[in-house]
């Protein structure tokens, strides 16, 4: 065997030209091959980096101790931060959620291990500016050989909007529930209630001027009083309340009451009005909108105990399908806005979720009922309104209520009543009222005044007790609910007798509320419970007097 030493000079010339063609052949046989699997790796790697961009989630690889080393570029969208933030530890996902959130991903881990390694959590996270948003997280844990969490794969979800929705729900859900107790409850309280002022008033009556005894029965009155206000408030939050709806204009509500805001607050605030004066009608209880604006403004009030300005503003809007995407129960359309706000203390986000709760409030014990904001929330819900809060810790708090627009003049609020001449008559009415202490006080009441009184408990005692009577019967004074025929069926059945009565409806509450509502639509006299006796006097001699 020859040695490399004896091979001929040009052996390694002609090593290169055998080398050269080998890899000439080599390419000529698999080039094309490996260039086609080249280009496709290369184009299967855009279509994931396509489709990773375009998922509506931030795509991540984590570890068990809640550090990340991969974000996709939709990171900083999400949270503020770079994803260069959270390379190489420098920043652990962990340092911007929520403390209160962070606890239990152990035994999230463990759960998921038990099962397919695949978990979900709910979180809160705090961006780079200060917001709180939500994230939801997908993760699958991958493990090693000796079964240790190697690393874990996953998506975050941005489900904020959810979340916010979710919380309008449960408390619509929570206040509807309480709004039936205090609806089921206001009916025979506010009998008792419209008891205890009439028997008030009549011993008031009967005690001469400069009697000791005077001063107590007063005090009894003043107290009902108060009691009867609570009872309004705890059916207006439950969206019970008897409401007499009018096509009026905030303007006239708001500038009529300015006097009384001012003098309410005080001289260290300052009460600033801007008025869109071509603001345009609404169609709600004038009453019940003073209730919304005289609670608000005592919240602010009592928010600057330093001082501060009060502003209230009008102004027509209109509120499109994104704004409406954001609040569960607004239908996009035009609305007129009334928004109250004050230069206070303002609130936390903590706060604010609480704030339309019946009896929640931030006040010391005593200093308030806990129902001013539920009430005024109850109210803009019955009128077809809503109503948000946008507040700061410091800055300050500014209520915005939307009402429906409605394109109709808006009628005076204040209409001029002709006094009537005397109280007293002597016309019969008759009085129908299932409860016998309410029945018997009114009744009394009335002849006290000098009318000739018939009773019935019932509505179909008081079709017998018509039929039994030979003379005119001039007025009908019945409850809307009572047991077996409502007071709107008692006047239908009534009609056969052929006599012209007049009637005035009293109620306090009542389960179908379309059916009072109803017959005010046609303008019927309504007396709302509780009511002073010399209220009852007043409404009976006016009504009939009418032509």
């Amino acid at each position: 065997m020859k040695k490399r030493s004896d091979l001929p000079e040009n052996w390694d010339s002609l090593r290169e030209k055998i080398i050269g063609l080998g890899e000439r052949s080599l390419r000529k046989s698999y080039y094309p091959e490996l260039q086609q699997q080249l280009e496709a790796l290369r184009a299967s790697e855009e279509k994931y980096r396509f489709l990773v961009s375009n998922i509506p989630a931030v795509v991540f690889k984590g570890y068990a101790d809640d550090t990340v080393d991969f974000f996709d570029d939709k990171i900083e969208a999400l949270t503020g931060y770079a994803k260069e933030d959270f390379l190489y530890r420098r920043l652990k996902w962990t340092d911007i959620i929520l403390e209160e959130d962070s606890k239990g991903f152990r035994i999230v881990l463990i759960d998921a291990l038990k099962s397919d390694k695949s978990y979900v959590r709910d979180y809160r996270v705090k961006t780079k500016d200060q917001r709180i948003i939500w994230i939801q997280e997908r993760g699958r844990i991958f493990c090693d050989q000796e079964d240790r969490i190697s690393h874990i794969d996953g998506v975050f979800f941005d489900i904020t909007e959810r979340k916010t929705l979710e919380a309008q729900l449960v408390q619509a859900q929570k206040m509807e529930a309480v709004g039936r107790l205090a609806g089921g409850l206001a009916h025979d309280f506010n009998n008792l209630l419209t008891g205890i002022l009439g028997y008030g008033e009549l011993m008031l009556w009967e005690l001469p001027e400069g009697d000791p005894h005077r001063g107590y029965l007063e005090e009894i009155i003043r107290t009902t009083e108060r009691a009867s206000a609570l009872t309004r408030q705890l059916l207006a939050f439950g969206r019970k309340q008897i409401i007499q709806p009018r096509v009026i204009n905030l303007n006239e509500l708001i500038s009529g009451m300015e006097k009384m805001l001012r003098r309410l607050l005080g001289e260290d605030l300052d009460l600033i009005i801007l008025l869109d004066p071509a603001l345009a009608a609404v169609k709600a209880d004038p009453s019940q909108m003073d209730q919304v604006i005289m609670n608000l403004a005592v919240n602010a009030r009592d928010a600057m105990p330093r001082g501060g300005i009060l502003t209230i503003e009008t102004e027509n809007v209109f509120l499109d399908e994104a704004y409406s995407r954001n609040h569960l129960e607004v239908v996009p359309g035009p609305y007129v806005m009334l928004a109250v706000g004050d230069t206070g203390i303002g609130m936390d986000a903590a706060t604010q979720a609480h704030i339309f709760e019946p009896f929640f409030t931030t006040k010391e014990p005593g200093k308030g009922t806990g129902l001013g904001l539920s009430t005024v929330h109850g109210i803009l819900k019955q009128s077809g309104g809503h109503i948000w809060v946008y507040s700061e810790p410091g800055r300050g708090t500014t209520f915005k209520i939307y009402l429906p627009r409605v394109d109709e003049a808006a009628m005076p609020l204040y209409p001029v009543a002709a006094p009537a001449a005397s109280l007293q008559g002597t016309e019969t009415i008759l009085v129908v009222e299932d409860d016998e202490q309410l029945c018997n006080v009114i009744c009394q009441t009335l002849r006290s005044y000098g009318y000739t009184v018939l009773e019935a408990r019932h509505g179909y005692e008081a079709i017998l007790v018509c039929g039994r009577h030979q003379g005119p019967i001039h007025l009908v004074l019945t409850d809307v609910v009572m047991p077996g025929m409502s007071g709107g069926e008692l006047m239908e059945r009534l009609s056969p007798f052929g006599r012209k009565m007049k009637v005035i409806f009293m109620s306090g509450y009542t389960e179908d509320t379309a059916a009072l509502q109803s017959l005010l639509a046609v303008g019927a006299p309504f007396l709302e419970k509780p009511f002073k006796m010399i209220t009852l006097a007043q409404k009976v001699r006016q009504v009939l007097d009418l032509p």
